[in-house]
Formats: structure tokens, C-alpha cells, sequence
């Protein structure tokens, strides 16, 4: 069998990697905040 070593040389972008969940953090807090404040106003307009 192959042995597969991700740990030396495999060749990652680290910077992008962080950059990329950096914005998928960003987007999954915006997007809670979003669907929280849509549930509020529609909990108060449509009571």
C-alpha cells in the first residue's frame, strides 16, 4: 500500500486555507444574523 504523508510537502496553500474559512465563518455569522432579524420582523408583522 501507499503511504499518503499530509504532513510534509503536501503542498497546501496554508494562507488560502485560512482565508477561505476566514469567509465561510464571516458568512455563516452574517447569515444567522440575517435569519434571525427576518424571523423577528416577520414574528412581529404577522401576529
Amino acid at each position: 500500500m501507499a503511504q499518503h504523508d499530509h504532513a510534509a510537502g503536501s503542498g497546501m496553500d496554508y494562507a488560502e486555507h485560512e482565508r477561505t474559512y476566514a469567509m465561510f465563518l464571516g458568512l455563516v455569522k452574517w447569515g444567522s444574523i440575517f435569519v434571525t432579524l427576518l424571523l423577528i420582523g416577520m414574528a412581529i408583522t404577522l401576529i
